[in-house]
């Protein structure tokens, strides 16, 4: 499956060594960045599947710009890359959402399965958010129905399969959905 990467860090010859080693596993590094800033710009532009972050870089750091691209859901999963091991910075790096953490000197047969890893959970979790809101789309499109059938019913004194097969029937007639209906008679009343 075609797999997008963009690296993050400041020093060109990581990006060099990160970009041959990805693209002989197979993947394809669609952009670098020298810094935080640039990442979050190349991950608007691109939508990857994984960034592979620094975290000491200029402008705006490797944490300070995850936590955009999370809160943005510019990339399915961010694994920073780092010569910190301390405490605080794996606590930082929970908080603002990465998929992995590797320390540097960055070693193949660590860094390639933790890119496997957190791109199939970025997968995951993106499609569960997939899931979610078409459920809170059918819960709404539910709900409407629902006022829409109350008001026929008070309205008409129909029963509630009475409103309910006269809202599908329009529907059917109209060759829109029920939600369109139920909304065209809620906004009527």
């Amino acid at each position: 499956m075609y797999k997008k990467v963009v690296i993050a860090d400041d020093e060109p010859i990581t990006r060099m060594d990160l970009s041959e080693l990805l693209r002989e596993a197979g993947y394809t590094v669609v952009g670098e960045a020298s810094d935080g800033f640039d990442a979050v710009e190349l991950c608007r532009k691109l939508k990857p599947d994984l960034v592979l972050m620094d975290v000491k870089m200029p402008l705006l750091d490797g944490l300070k710009a995850t936590k955009m691209i999370v809160h943005e859901n510019l990339a399915n999963s961010v694994v920073l890359l780092t010569a910190y091991s301390g405490r605080e910075f794996i606590e930082q790096a929970k908080e603002v959402g990465v998929m992995g953490y590797v320390v540097k000197p960055i070693d193949e047969k660590t860094l390639m399965p933790t890119i496997e890893v957190a791109i199939s959970k970025g997968r995951e979790i993106e499609k569960m958010k997939q899931d979610i809101q078409e459920v809170k789309e059918q819960l709404e499109s539910r709900k409407l129905v629902e006022k829409a059938k109350g008001i026929l019913m008070n309205k008409h004194d129909l029963s509630e399969n009475e409103a309910y097969n006269q809202i599908r029937k329009l529907s059917m007639d109209k060759r829109c959905p029920m939600k369109q209906i139920a909304a065209a008679i809620v906004i009527n009343e």
